[in-house]
């Protein structure tokens, strides 16, 4: 039997029903292992991301109800034709969960123009395109929309090798911060993880996919020198427990890091 939902003074909804949530990015890493444990706390979860071959596995996963779309964030028309069959199949959207990042290893100077564009378009861009349509659909539901960041865009100084990353962080932040000024019937969050690597096998995280590991070896020394790598990485579950809360909070909680805990050495 389903509570129902009470409003709290900002107008936002706060259930603890059944949710009905898109995530966006979930064919692998943290994105994946999003959408499979919101399906397996009993809510109704569209998955989108542009690897339908691997979407339908996890789907599959997150319950017999889960739907599968494709979605290259990248496009205008796959973001809006996207959404709308998941709020079609939905019957609505309460919660938004973007996922989806890359993050290119190279000097600032070396990266070039067709990377800068590549790293907005998936990280900035899209995040916009994909909240434009579902921002109706957020509103009549006083839902929740969260878009995962990282230390290196506002905690910490930006990373070397890591600007283009870290650059469009910072911007996804500020993107965040327009959507809640501008539409404050909508919980939007900010939701910074810190040293994740995510689940198994296709819900591990693949950010180094693509690097350059001989440049990779000159610059992960550095940040862990200068303490951006904490050494300790963050169970899955605690981020899942986490974003979990902040979809049910009624929209009241702007942003929340979380970090692992630092080993206790003898």
């Amino acid at each position: 039997m389903s509570v129902p939902s009470t409003t709290n003074t900002t107008g936002a909804t706060n259930t603890t029903s059944a949710l009905r949530a898109v995530v966006v990015g979930a064919s692998s890493g943290l994105g994946r292992c999003t959408a499979i444990d919101l399906g397996s706390r009993g809510n109704h979860v569209a998955l989108l991301a542009r690897r339908h071959d691997r979407l339908v596995d996890a789907a599959r996963e997150a319950g017999p109800d889960a739907l599968a779309i494709a979605c290259d964030v990248t496009d205008e028309e796959s973001c809006r034709t996207a959404i709308e069959e998941a709020a079609d199949g939905l019957g609505g959207i309460d919660a938004l969960v973007y996922t989806t990042g890359i993050g290119p290893l190279a000097p600032v100077e070396k990266t070039d123009a067709d990377t800068w564009r590549r790293i907005m378009d998936t990280n900035v861009i899209g995040a916009a395109l994909v909240t434009n349509t579902a921002l109706p659909h957020l509103s009549a539901a006083a839902g929740t929309a969260v878009y995962l960041s990282t230390v290196g865009a506002s905690i910490t100084p930006a990373w070397p090798g890591f600007a283009g990353y870290h650059v469009s962080k910072a911007a996804l932040e500020k993107l965040v911060e327009a959507y809640r000024v501008e539409h404050p019937s909508v919980g939007f969050t900010r939701f910074v993880v810190r040293d994740c690597g995510g689940g198994d096998g296709d819900s591990r995280t693949e950010f180094n996919n693509g690097w350059d590991m001989t440049y990779a070896a000159e610059v992960v020394p550095v940040w862990r020198q200068r303490g951006y790598l904490t050494g300790d990485l963050l169970d899955v579950s605690e981020f899942l427990r986490t974003l979990d809360a902040v979809l049910r909070c009624g929209g009241t909680i702007p942003e929340v890091t979380v970090t692992p805990r630092a080993s206790r050495k003898p």
